[in-house]
């Protein structure tokens, strides 16, 4: 394995500490091996959830750019091809699994790349072992 999908439930555990698992751990400290690849909505999900963090008072401004800049320095590619299939494969991965379109999004890129993926989501771990898609 030199690369995985790793989706934002995973990523966000590294920002609010009592979500944090010895899984979401590893699978950061395994970034100092592989790269990981992450659909293109990715940024906007990762922004969101700053962004309702800082509005309920689980973080500040400052934390979330301090963890902006975690992000940066990760290698965390950003698919740019995410777009051409959320209206087909996607949609079709969305409807057959009953996931969300954004995590749809995280299953169809790990099936395109041929890669496992790292994720907290029941529904998502359901859905990529019936895929055949490998869980980190």
């Amino acid at each position: 394995m030199k690369s995985f999908v790793i989706d934002n439930s995973v990523v966000m555990a590294w920002f609010f500490e009592d979500e944090a698992s010895d899984y979401t751990v590893a699978v950061l400290e395994s970034l100092t091996k592989y790269d990981c690849i992450v659909p293109s909505i990715w940024p906007l999900e990762v922004a969101n959830t700053l962004l309702v963090g800082e509005r309920r008072g689980r973080a500040t401004e400052a934390k979330a750019a301090r963890f902006i800049t975690l992000l940066n320095s990760l290698p965390i590619q950003i698919d740019p091809e995410t777009s051409r299939h959320a209206l087909l494969d996607t949609l079709q991965l969305a409807r057959e699994h009953h996931l969300s379109s954004y995590d749809a999004a995280y299953l169809e890129l790990a099936m395109r790349e041929g890669v496992p993926i790292a994720t907290q989501d029941k529904a998502l771990k359901k859905a990529a072992k019936k895929c055949g898609v490998k869980l980190i």
